[in-house]
């Protein structure tokens, strides 16, 4: 009949909107306790509960939204058939950006508990839109690559660290607020940075040069300065390119292409070209690599980070979709088998919350002049990036199965975080060359595994199954000839046996009780779901629940 509903919607969860994304989060705001000052708690909180009702309110998650269905456009040239080279952006883009800028995410350096903080914003950040923590993350790391050169640490990290978002084009002394980027990798190189060929020869100009080149990957094109590195005549050194001069003239920033990526579509990616562009070195000559490993390390963090507050969406997407399907007589909640699968998503998840958190805290003490907690990230921050970046993807799958074919409509949301979830084991190196990193840690910093051990030998005596682990690491690690073909295995060991340790520590006994079962007992299957039956995994689940 005409004008007839055929039926009412019925057995459909609503949408997980208007809620604190950061008090929602248990292993998250745990953590942030746990790592902080007392004296910093309060304001700390009150801050992260702020940006957390932010991230869930449904205004900003549409910006999320039409950021990533509007990605960015190149223009090179204007109107007039001048060279502009500009990235154009959706308006949603900016508002995010800003937002992202407002709240810290650049600012962490001299703040007390600042890495702590930015940590716990940036996973959350990472929940709303993933691409602009590009941007942010190459800004945030760029700082102690800068502080090789104090005349430059002190025209540029002020600016760095601003809590202002100014997104012209103009010379960064007449801008509050600037954002970096960074060009490192070449197409005949990729990660083999000492296979770069851009060259860059000396002016006369103290300290300034002229490269000519070309950059594979250039991270955030739209930004106001970058790290590069280049062969100078001394050997691959690390500069600053500046996007426009003191004088107010564009400098030779040539944007050839931006990269067609498989997600992280609201974020440019791009190549460019280098034709006499202006350039300042950073430290000196020959010492591009030891220079910009700094900014590298602090990536890798965020990577982690990223992947962390990736899966925290995905699980809380899942679990959120289950507390209110039903399906054969009662909640998709309540049933043996689905709360076996969203169980084992939730200790993946907060593993990797757990140790993230761990590992920004260490960058706090680090910075006040702790060596064993520099020595720990050392080992720590390529191991966690190895392994937490891997788990993202097969986290993001499953919990997008977790909705049915409704995981698989893009209106889910979940084939976005399904595209985005390879992105940080590939990026700032992927998982060969973070293996390759911890082995040359091992190799030549010997306090770097006496950090390590100590950590996990903190949680020694509380779980058998752990004790037992840590044991087989050491036989491990007591034989490191030929080490290189097993170096994955003997990597993910060793972020498996830090997880461990931190949730027997840290987390409520049913969490570490899954994990420890599951992950290092040997009790648990390839795929998710596959908990032994006797473990609490209702807590499990309750915990991990976005809304109550």
């Amino acid at each position: 009949m005409a004008g007839s509903s055929t039926h009412s919607v019925t057995n459909q969860a609503p949408p997980l909107v208007g809620y604190d994304v950061f008090t929602a989060d248990r292993a998250l705001r745990a953590a942030v306790e746990r790592h902080l000052d007392p004296a910093l708690r309060e304001e700390a909180l009150a801050e992260l509960s702020g940006l957390g009702r932010s991230c869930g309110s449904a205004q900003v998650q549409e910006w999320g939204v039409q950021a990533n269905e509007n990605p960015p456009k190149l223009r090179t040239h204007d109107r007039y058939g001048h060279r502009v080279d500009e990235v154009d952006f959706h308006p949603a883009w900016h508002r995010l950006l800003g937002k992202g800028v407002a709240a810290g995410l650049t600012a962490a350096w001299d703040r007390p508990g600042g890495h702590v903080r930015r940590a716990a914003a940036f996973l959350m950040w990472t929940q709303v839109e993933a691409g602009n923590g590009c941007p942010l993350s190459m800004t945030h790391a760029a700082v102690p690559a800068l502080r090789a050169d104090p005349a430059l640490a002190a025209e540029w990290v002020p600016r760095l660290t601003s809590t202002v978002y100014d997104r012209e084009l103009r010379p960064a002394h007449l801008k509050a607020g600037v954002l970096f980027g960074m060009g490192m990798t070449e197409k005949q190189g990729g990660s083999d940075v000492r296979a770069n060929t851009t060259a860059a020869r000396p002016l006369a100009e103290e300290g300034a040069y002229e490269l000519t080149g070309h950059k594979w990957f250039c991270s955030a094109p739209m930004s106001d300065g970058f790290l590069v590195l280049a062969r100078a005549p001394g050997g691959l050194t690390c500069f600053l390119v500046p996007r426009v001069l003191a004088d107010g003239t564009r400098n030779v920033f040539l944007i050839q292409r931006l990269k067609d990526k498989l997600g992280n579509r609201s974020n440019a990616s791009a190549e460019v070209e280098f034709a006499g562009t202006w350039a300042r070195r950073v430290g000196e000559e020959g010492q591009g690599v030891r220079t910009i490993i700094e900014m590298v390390a602090a990536t890798r963090l965020d990577c982690v980070l990223g992947s962390a507050g990736l899966m925290r969406q995905a699980v809380a997407q899942a679990v959120h979709h289950c507390a209110h399907r039903e399906a054969f007589g009662g909640r998709l909640l309540d049933k043996p088998l689905m709360r076996n699968v969203l169980a084992d998503l939730a200790i993946e998840s907060e593993a990797a919350t757990t140790l993230a958190l761990r590992l920004a805290a260490a960058y706090d003490a680090g910075a006040g002049g702790d060596e064993q907690e520099r020595a720990l990230l050392r080992i720590a921050v390529p191991a966690a990036k190895y392994w937490v970046t891997k788990r993202c993807a097969p986290v993001a799958v499953e919990a997008a199965e977790c909705l049915g074919g409704n995981g698989y409509v893009e209106e889910s949301g979940m084939p976005r975080l399904v595209r985005e979830s390879p992105l940080n084991s590939i990026w700032e190196g992927a998982g060969n060359v973070q293996a390759l990193d911890v082995l040359r840690a091992l190799g030549r910093r010997p306090q770097t595994l006496d950090a390590y051990l100590t950590e996990v030998g903190r949680a020694r005596g509380a779980d058998h199954r752990l004790d037992a682990a840590i044991k087989n690491l050491l036989t491990e690690l007591s034989d490191l000839q030929a080490v290189e073909g097993r170096a994955r295995r003997l990597v993910e060991r060793l972020a498996l046996v830090l997880q461990g340790s931190l949730l027997v520590r840290y987390a409520p006994p049913e969490v570490a009780d899954a994990f420890c079962a599951a992950r290092l007992g040997g009790d648990g299957g390839a795929s998710f779901g596959t908990l032994p039956a006797t473990l609490d995994l209702a807590s499990v689940v309750e915990r991990a629940r976005p809304v109550s």
